[in-house]
This record gives structure tokens, C-alpha cells and sequence, in this order.
């Protein structure tokens, strides 16, 4: 078992560390609806610090996508606030240990994650026809 854990982490730390910059970002809006799925099933148990923990784990990655948004650019100015709000539901949630309002988080994580997915794929479509063409 421990040899399996050993390979697993491997495993772990080669996709993150040759990842792209793309598949990096899927990799956190993955690891958010993880932690959002583990915490809404904490409260239902009533496990208050698996709830804490693990939406303070999303928050973290929710923080970490709103410090890598390059601003030069509108998307990011639009994305920022939505992350906010995002930050501040959660923060809302732990305190009242509603799942309702971890229920919009993971809808708008879903949305995110779904068309960042469609973004890596087009990217890589035309990066694959434009080596076909040279």
C-alpha cells in the first residue's frame, strides 16, 4: 500500500509540475469543487471542522485564481469581482454552515472549470492545424 501512495504522489507531482498554464488553472478549479463537495458533505454530517477546513482550502484557491488574473486584459476585470463574490459567499457559508449557498459556488466553479476546458481544448485544436499546415 505504501509503495501505491508512493507512485500515486509521483504521479501527483509530475502532472503539476509539467503542466501547462492552462492545465494548471483546470487542476485548481478541479481541486475547489473537491474541497466545495467535501465540505458541504461535513456539514450535512455535522463535522464542523472538516467544513472549516475544507472551505478555507477552497477560498485559498479561489484567492489563488484572483492573484494570477493578469489585469491588462477585460476578461480579468470581469472575472475579479465574480471571484469576490465567490470568496465572500464561502466566508457566508462556513459561518451559517449553509449548503445551499456552497451549492451557487460549485454551479459557478462548474461554469468556470466547463469553459476553461473548452478554452484548452480550442487552443490545442489550432495549435495541432497550424503544425499541419507548415
Amino acid at each position: 500500500m505504501a509503495v501505491q501512495n508512493s507512485a500515486l504522489n509521483a504521479y501527483k507531482q509530475n502532472s503539476v509540475t509539467t503542466a501547462s498554464p492552462g492545465e494548471l488553472t483546470l487542476m485548481l478549479y478541479n481541486g475547489c469543487l473537491k474541497f466545495l463537495t467535501k465540505a458541504k458533505k461535513a456539514i450535512e454530517e455535522q463535522n464542523i471542522q472538516e467544513k472549516n477546513t475544507n472551505l478555507q482550502k477552497a477560498q485559498a484557491i479561489i484567492q489563488e485564481l484572483m492573484s494570477t488574473l493578469n489585469m491588462d486584459y477585460d476578461i480579468s476585470k470581469q472575472m475579479l469581482p465574480l471571484y469576490e463574490y465567490m470568496n465572500r459567499r464561502l466566508m457566508e457559508a462556513n459561518v451559517k454552515n449553509d449548503t445551499v449557498i456552497i451549492d451557487e459556488v460549485i454551479g459557478l466553479t462548474t461554469e468556470f472549470r466547463d469553459t476553461w476546458k473548452q478554452v484548452i481544448q480550442i487552443t490545442r485544436q489550432q495549435q495541432y492545424s497550424n503544425t499541419q499546415q507548415v
